[in-house]
């Protein structure tokens, strides 16, 4: 394992583990559902029941049912086992009613609990003094809600935002091992999730990458889901000219099939339609926003993920940060942005259930190019694509097909002349159905 994951880490800093192609051709290997395959993170705890509500609603109406929420733990217990629940039970409630999946993750220590200094403002920030504390307290909560799906500990601890003063990837593996214990006895059955690494898992202040530190711990002999979060620039990657999020997960992906975890999560991912000024994230608006998940979604699709949870499923308002309340597909009073109609589009165009293609033999390519293939139960086929040079595509084989356009809501009939069908890529997503 050691040697796997040294491997890994070597494979993910020089991000060239494959020769680069003029056109990257992506096809899933396995059956896909997407009530079961995409999920949303949602903070229905930051909103009133009849908010929430709605915004559940909206889910539904996309044909999706997993939601990943947020649970702060000093928030649910202020002082030592005095707690307040009454919105936990609400909310659980309501997914019952509405038939959601989820998985709910505890994050940031209660006051009492923490190893922050006594001067310290931001003492949920820092880890717990003992870890069995915090595994108690998931178990208990995991009693109490019984219809919760999955358990995830802890968020993004390989960030010194939520792992203060620094990453520590022993700390860490200490908690995760006290709580998978008591999550087993607490909801037999039920899945334990690691937390979802930003990133790869890199560490920036101590070096390296936790997934590695971990695996070198035994962590990976716990039998928890892995998790990380591959946020990037652009849908291609912080470097689209290099690839560099396909290739990084591909590795990434391939060596933990290797190690035989039982499942590969992706927690968050998006990007924010914030107006500015810039933070880390270039400036895209609520149309970019729109086109950047598109792209990444069908990508994410053929890459060899068990799960995948869009970050997020609303807006929040001034208590996040300027960048950080504007990723959802929902705007802060639960109305769809440009997201929200474009993925709602993509799934009504590919259906609910896709089966492996090998996708369409071309005869000409545009430059940059870009295609996911997947085929439809009744037997229609899909071609998802686009290309970083706009140009003209040929295919052969394919004599009548209607070509799909999920940003702008466009279609169009298309028909072969002399053997070959000719269509413009664009930097846009489009989708080729035929039969």
């Amino acid at each position: 394992m050691k040697t796997r994951m040294a491997a890994l880490l070597a494979c993910l800093a020089l991000m060239m583990c494959a020769p680069l192609r003029a056109e990257t051709r992506l096809s899933g290997k396995q059956p896909l559902a997407w009530k079961d395959f995409l999920g949303v993170n949602a903070h229905f705890l930051w909103f009133t029941p009849a908010q929430y509500q709605g915004q559940m609603a909206r889910l539904k109406a996309l044909g999706l049912e997993w939601v990943r929420v947020d649970l702060h733990w000093d928030r649910h217990e202020p002082q030592e086992e005095r707690y307040v629940l009454q919105p936990l039970d609400d909310l659980t409630a309501a997914l019952r009613r509405e038939r959601l999946k989820s998985v709910f993750y505890l994050v940031g220590s209660a006051r009492f609990a923490s190893s922050a200094p006594f001067w310290a403002r931001n003492k949920d920030q820092y880890p717990p003094t003992d870890s069995a504390v915090y595994a108690r307290r998931l178990a208990m909560l995991a009693g109490r809600y019984p219809g919760v799906d999955a358990w995830q500990v802890w968020n993004e601890p390989n960030l010194p935002a939520f792992w203060q003063p620094h990453e520590d990837a022993r700390g860490y593996g200490l908690l995760l091992r006290d709580s998978v214990q008591a999550l087993r006895r607490a909801a037999p059955g039920k899945p334990v999730v690691m937390a979802g690494m930003a990133y790869y898992s890199q560490q920036p202040t101590q070096g390296g990458l936790m997934l590695e530190e971990l695996g070198k711990l035994g962590a990976f002999s716990l039998g928890a889901v892995v998790a990380y979060h591959p946020y990037s620039l652009e849908p291609e990657g912080d470097d689209p000219t290099a690839r560099d999020f396909i290739l990084r997960a591909q590795e990434a992906n391939r060596r933990l099939r290797a190690m035989k975890v039982p499942a590969i999560w992706a927690t968050e991912w998006g990007w924010s339609s914030y107006g500015g000024p810039k933070e880390e994230q270039p400036v895209i608006g609520r149309d970019g926003q729109a086109d950047f998940l598109l792209r990444r979604l069908a990508l994410m699709s053929a890459l060899d993920y068990d799960r995948v949870f869009l970050f997020a499923l609303s807006d929040l308002d001034g208590r996040a940060g300027r960048r950080d309340q504007s990723y959802g597909l929902l705007s802060l009073d639960g109305k769809p942005k440009p997201a929200y109609t474009a993925l709602a589009r993509f799934l009504a165009i590919t259906g609910p259930r896709l089966l492996p293609d090998s996708g369409p033999a071309l005869t000409r390519e545009a430059g940059e190019q870009f295609s996911v293939a997947w085929r439809k139960p009744d037997g229609s086929r899909l071609w998802l694509f686009w290309a970083r040079q706009p140009g003209v595509v040929e295919l052969s084989g394919v004599t009548r097909a209607t070509l799909y356009q999920p940003l702008s809501g466009g279609r169009r009939e298309l028909t072969a002349e002399n053997g070959r069908l000719r269509l413009d890529a664009s930097r846009q997503l489009q989708i080729l159905e035929w039969k």
